[in-house]
């Protein structure tokens, strides 16, 4: 059955302009970080997309790495965007990313042109796409220039195989640098992708200040700290999580007796607003209009559709962001 996309999709969702460029992202973004790989099943990364897309979500942000195994998030997206998608390329956004250990070898990982301009050129070919809108470098590289790394993004734009540039995971110092680097040449750097939640506070030290002077957009990842702002570990470390997975993302050991108190209050906060935990963490984020859109990831459809009625309430009291900030320091 061919998919039709949903005619109500745009009245759902709010957009976001992103910095000072003329693009609009929505609030909400959808990351395939996890649950697109060839591990995974097809159908329900297919149904997660017709959700997202349905909704109002028209940015879908991948990794060359993305998986497992490496490539396979871009092949299956590529697959479904065949598919489903094709007459609605130019209704969406969509971003990939090199950086990090991709294939064997000097020429695989970091931040030389030779990696990245090789690696885009895989990327488009696993998507089957002419173009990215976005591409960002993924980590900064301490042995490369840069300048042939910002000159790599500005090659694969002038180029046309992407729209954009973008960072990611870029401390405010070397992000600095590198929108300095990138408007001599004549291709402003459009977004910053750093990771940000209740619990990874790092880019109020200066990066968000620096994104909102320089008119650069934010996408947080990670903003429900790998699953830990949600009702799940509430009551302990159930099996199928990623922290009962010794090589997950979150590790047992962050799940400590005080997190288990913090949770709990933060929860109760949540429910007296209307809210689960893990839709009040996202609106958190949301609040700062610096803020272009939140990079949220979903094993299935409902999780997505919960994740959604965050935009339902994205003020703040005054006083629940203290409740929040002495929960968080008790």
């Amino acid at each position: 059955m061919n998919y039709l996309a949903s005619p109500s999709r745009y009245t759902q969702m709010q957009y976001r302009r992103c910095g000072n460029s003329g693009l609009k992202l929505p609030a909400i973004s959808l990351g395939l970080w996890h649950n697109f790989g060839h591990v995974d099943q097809l159908s329900n990364s297919r149904d997660i997309l017709h959700l997202a897309f349905d909704s109002g979500i028209t940015h879908f942000d991948l990794a060359n790495n993305y998986g497992p195994p490496p490539g396979s998030a871009e092949e299956n997206f590529g697959k479904i965007l065949n598919q489903d998608f094709k007459s609605y390329r130019d209704e969406m956004i969509i971003s990939s990313k090199a950086g990090y250990t991709m294939w064997d070898g000097p020429y695989g990982d970091w931040g030389s042109k030779k990696y990245l301009v090789s690696s885009l050129d895989q990327s488009l070919k696993r998507m089957n796409l002419d173009y990215v809108d976005i591409f960002y470098h993924h980590r900064p590289d301490p042995d490369t220039p840069l300048e042939e790394t910002m000159a790599a993004l500005d090659l694969i734009v002038r180029q046309g195989k992407a729209l954009y540039a973008g960072i990611s995971n870029y401390p405010v110092e070397q992000a600095k640098k590198a929108f300095q680097i990138l408007k001599e040449m004549g291709t402003p750097c459009l977004i910053h992708q750093p990771k940000y939640s209740m619990y990874e506070r790092w880019i109020e030290d200066g990066l968000i200040d620096l994104l909102g002077d320089e008119g650069v957009g934010c996408i947080p990842f990670s903003p429900l700290a790998q699953g830990l702002l949600t009702n799940k570990y509430l009551h302990g470390i159930p099996e199928d999580s990623r922290a009962a997975k010794s090589h997950g993302a979150l590790q047992q050991e962050q799940i400590s007796p005080e997190t288990v108190v913090q949770l709990h209050g933060l929860n109760s906060l949540a429910q007296e607003r209307g809210q689960s935990l893990a839709q009040m963490a996202l609106s958190w984020i949301l609040k700062d209009q610096r803020i272009t859109s939140v990079l949220v990831g979903a094993s299935k459809p409902s999780q997505l559709a919960d994740s959604l009625k965050c935009l339902n309430k994205l003020d703040f009291s005054t006083s629940e962001l203290q409740q929040i900030e002495d929960i968080l320091a008790g």
